[in-house]
């Protein structure tokens, strides 16, 4: 899945390549991508240009001006930029045709991500955006707010940072990086977390997550490069992945486990 990092890339990387082309139409392959009524989504459309593209967390905020085109690209959603006359391929949902022939195209393998526009007075009230916590390079993120949103939660920590109304954008792989770099057990219960541990995890969240994207993110299997950028930080990944590779710190092999339904990968040593 596109985490922070992920989704910051292609923000930029859109900034720089559909900003002020007005768009002339819109064809919505598969409905159930586009959560605004179909006519109203194309109408206020058309006849407008992309002024900006902003994010919160892993919402990408397309700025038309008076509204915003919501868009999460979930488990495997990409952006293609094409020429408009290029016949649409099997799992582009949703495009966009500007008016110099090029076209913004929506892929998704498995349909999970979703679209929709909002007024821009009304962001506010969007129940996905006003439940974001705070992002990891926020000042606001502070050992002092971790540890008082941890300390009643009978929850163990890998849970605790995929929580997106606690801090807004991790995902797994930033998870497992951010708790093995704090040295905490993906296991232990929020309850039970310290300040020390805090602050390291707020350290180790700004750290991580401003080298990822610098290198313009982690390109794995779930997540690729669309818009001609191929994502590095897979070269500084510790323990993502690494299954019964030796620790580069302790020499213990790496494990991998259930947390939640999720893959976990941590050092037993290290982590202890």
């Amino acid at each position: 899945m596109p985490e922070i990092a992920e989704v910051e890339t292609v923000r930029k990387t859109l900034k720089e390549k559909i900003l002020a082309k007005k768009i002339i139409s819109v064809n919505i392959v598969y409905p159930r991508i586009v959560e605004s009524p179909k006519d109203d989504f194309v109408n206020i459309l058309v006849g407008r240009c992309f002024q900006d593209i902003k994010r919160i967390g892993k919402w990408l905020l397309f700025d038309l001006g008076d509204y915003y085109l919501l868009s999460h690209l979930r488990m495997e959603g990409k952006f293609f930029i094409k020429d408009s006359c290029e016949k649409i391929v099997k799992h582009e949902h949703v495009i966009i045709n500007f008016a110099d022939n090029t076209s913004l195209r929506y892929h998704d393998t498995r349909k999970f991500g979703r679209m929709n526009l909002v007024k821009k007075e009304d962001l506010d009230q969007v129940p996905a955006i006003k439940k974001q916590g705070i992002e990891p390079l926020d000042d606001k993120l502070t050992k002092e707010y971790l540890f008082n949103r941890f300390k009643k939660k009978n929850i163990p920590m890998k849970t605790l940072l995929l929580d997106q109304t606690i801090i807004s954008g991790l995902g797994n792989i930033y998870a497992n990086e951010v708790l093995f770099a704090a040295k905490v057990n993906p296991l232990k219960k929020g309850s039970d977390i310290s300040l020390k541990e805090c602050e390291n995890i707020v350290l180790s969240c700004n750290s991580i997550i401003k080298k990822a994207i610098e290198e313009g993110g982690t390109t794995i299997k779930s997540y690729t490069s669309s818009l001609g950028v191929t994502g590095r930080f897979q070269q500084y990944l510790m323990v993502h992945k690494r299954e019964n590779e030796a620790c580069q710190f302790c020499g213990a092999l790496i494990e991998n486990i259930k947390v939640g339904g999720r893959s976990t990968y941590y050092c037993p040593n290290c982590q202890k």
